[in-house]
């Protein structure tokens, strides 16, 4: 099975969460945390900061890896590095995406999540959980 390995970016700004509505291809209208395919040659933080710049026109400070999913969707294997990120400058404009939202731990729930990123939801309320303390 082929794998695709890709970079998300969980950008927390106010001990919020920013959650994107894919708006194009097989998973359309599906939610996910913005990022991208690592291309030949970068690292996955340069990847990060190279598609969150193309997709949302914004700057972005990786702060630290929260985790690696890994996961089978019928026609390939995701492997997908997921970094807490703060906006260092710039509007996260929509430009591939249909909608957008600020999710706190409470709400991480509340949108359709792509299959890869459901179990980063959990971990991402037992971090904000740890933050609140």
């Amino acid at each position: 099975m082929k794998t695709i390995r890709v970079a998300a970016a969980i950008i927390l700004q106010d001990n919020k969460i920013f959650a994107t509505q894919r708006g194009y291809g097989a998973f359309k209208g599906g939610w996910e945390f913005p990022g991208g395919k690592i291309e030949p040659g970068e690292t996955a933080e340069e990847a990060l900061v190279r598609e969150i710049e193309e997709e949302l026109d914004t700057r972005i400070e990786i702060c630290e890896l929260l985790d690696t999913v890994e996961y089978d969707y019928p026609d390939f294997h995701l492997s997908m590095d997921c970094f807490i990120c703060r906006v260092r400058s710039g509007g996260l404009v929509l430009k591939e995406h249909e909608a957008a939202k600020w999710l706190t731990g409470e709400t991480l729930d509340s949108v359709d999540w792509l299959p890869a990123d459901r179990g980063l939801v959990r971990t991402i309320g037992c971090y904000l959980a740890r933050r609140d303390l």
